[in-house]
């Protein structure tokens, strides 16, 4: 992902979280965190020549183990997303969306037990409109409350709704119809929903760990996703993924930042050609700053960090400032201190600043 190409997802989920007017229902108090498949395996279903990387029971159930078995439900990856692909291409008798039987010979309902016995939650994927991205079955406008009571039977605990084949005026009235929908059936699901992506663009997941990001542009996107609040989910390989993505996606500190539990998303105070400062009031005054460099070349750019220009009051005792990303104390600051760094190109220096008083 180019530096570009990360600016142009920022100000794109800023426009989508500004069209979302959330139920207080209990649900998602904080950014949900998890694995999802799509950006990793798309639409693989050929289960004879990919077997342990096709859209499959058996992906997800590897998934769910290495969430826990390698310290990511510990950290608050919970949730398991099913994507794209993985229906059959035709209703049952009773008009309902089923599993392609192959690839999921128990069901979704019993990949649900299997996943909430590992004490983790199951996601999956629909989409609004006569067929889903990937050309699988969609939900019309006269199935989504019989689609909304499957999930709810099958025991699934969010459903990302997308919008592919559908138009302005099938979105309109259908994204509130499902909303509704999942309300009636009294089971708890967190409703991922893709309508304002079809109006205004698209909003990525995570892609460390994944295909394409070194190691600078992956603290990048994780830095910024943590100031503006964004969910956490990963799409990668947990069964092959290297020890500094692993390290990076496990960063306490910067988990902390992203499940503050104040709620209140992150702006950017300051811009030029080449650089970005991003501020985050966290609770029990503390705060969580990004200065990213989005020079694609070049040498590291240098900064200093002192409060009042922030808008951060001083405090009887001052405040110590943490590297995120280099998991250590920097600097004491007050009024009166400044905190010299530097930040490489297409990179972020992530601080996380807690008073002392």
């Amino acid at each position: 992902m180019h530096c570009g190409t990360l600016v142009l997802f920022i100000s794109l989920y800023l426009t989508l979280v500004g069209l979302c007017e959330p139920l207080d229902n209990g649900l998602a108090r904080t950014p949900p965190m998890g694995w999802i498949a799509w950006e990793r395996f798309k639409c693989t279903t050929d289960c004879k020549l990919y077997p342990d990387n096709c859209i499959s029971e058996r992906l997800f159930r590897a998934m769910a183990d290495k969430l826990v078995e390698d310290g990511w439900k510990d950290l608050g990856y919970q949730y398991v997303n099913i994507d794209d692909c993985w229906s059959a291409m035709v209703r049952d008798i009773n008009g309902k969306l089923q599993p392609d039987p192959d690839r999921f010979p128990s069901g979704i309902k019993g990949l649900a037990e299997y996943v909430h016995f590992k004490g983790l939650k199951l996601g999956i994927y629909g989409d609004l409109g006569h067929s889903t991205c990937g050309g699988y079955l969609g939900t019309l406008l006269e199935t989504v409350d019989l689609d909304a009571r499957t999930f709810a039977e099958w025991e699934v605990d969010m459903l990302k709704l997308d919008g592919c084949n559908s138009n302005s005026t099938e979105r309109s009235i259908g994204y509130p119809k499902m909303s509704y929908a999942l309300n009636a059936t009294g089971r708890p699901i967190v409703y991922s929903c893709s309508w304002p992506a079809y109006e205004d663009g698209l909003l990525p997941k995570l892609m460390v760990g994944n295909f394409g990001l070194n190691q600078d542009q992956s603290k990048a996107q994780l830095a910024i996703w943590a100031i503006l609040a964004a969910p956490f989910f990963m799409s990668n390989d947990l069964r092959t993924i290297s020890d500094d993505a692993k390290a990076l996606l496990q960063n306490k500190l910067l988990i902390y930042i992203d499940q503050d539990k104040l709620g209140q998303q992150g702006v950017r105070i300051k811009k030029d050609e080449d650089f970005q400062l991003w501020k985050r009031k966290l609770a029990h005054g503390q705060f969580a700053l990004a200065y990213l460099n989005t020079a694609e070349r070049g040498g590291a750019k240098s900064f200093s960090l002192s409060l009042p220009p922030l808008g951060i009051k001083d405090c009887a005792h001052g405040y110590n400032v943490y590297d995120v990303f280099d998991k250590k104390l920097v600097s004491f600051l007050n009024s009166n201190h400044t905190h010299s760094f530097r930040v490489n190109p297409r990179s972020v220096v992530l601080f996380f600043i807690r008073p002392v008083c």
